[in-house]
């Protein structure tokens, strides 16, 4: 079974930055589609970033060139970056861990989050 723990959520001001961090453990093998998803209170769920073996990162339109998306694949860690946050950013803060897009998509959009997440929140 595979084990994911989000960390690096925080309350920051505009303009501010945080550093998630994901840790997996368990079933990690062949898991190679990597990223993060976040939902807000009354707002659907938005997929932030997504990593894999055989593309270069993709990003959502509204983080696009103020986050990135990182792995430590010797730790097993995701970590993502995120800079000149903005209020809109404030979401609760999903890692997952996939062996392919489909199955992200599952996981991000009709499952209910397989982790705790970390809390992002962000004031003007």
């Amino acid at each position: 079974q595979l084990h994911l723990v989000e960390s690096g959520g925080d309350s920051v001001q505009a303009g501010g930055s945080l550093r998630l961090s994901c840790v997996a453990s368990g079933d990690t093998d062949g898991r190679t589609v990597m990223g993060w998803f976040r939902q807000a209170p009354g707002k659907e769920r938005e997929e932030v970033a997504i990593t894999d073996s055989s593309s270069a990162p993709t990003y959502a339109d509204s983080v696009r060139g103020r986050f990135s998306i990182g792995v430590d694949n010797a730790k097993n860690t995701l970590y993502l970056q995120m800079n000149s946050l903005k209020p809109e950013d404030t979401a609760m803060y999903y890692c997952v861990f996939e062996r392919s897009r489909l199955a992200w998509r599952f996981v991000v959009f009709h499952s209910s989050p397989r982790s705790q997440g970390t809390q992002v929140t962000v004031s003007s």
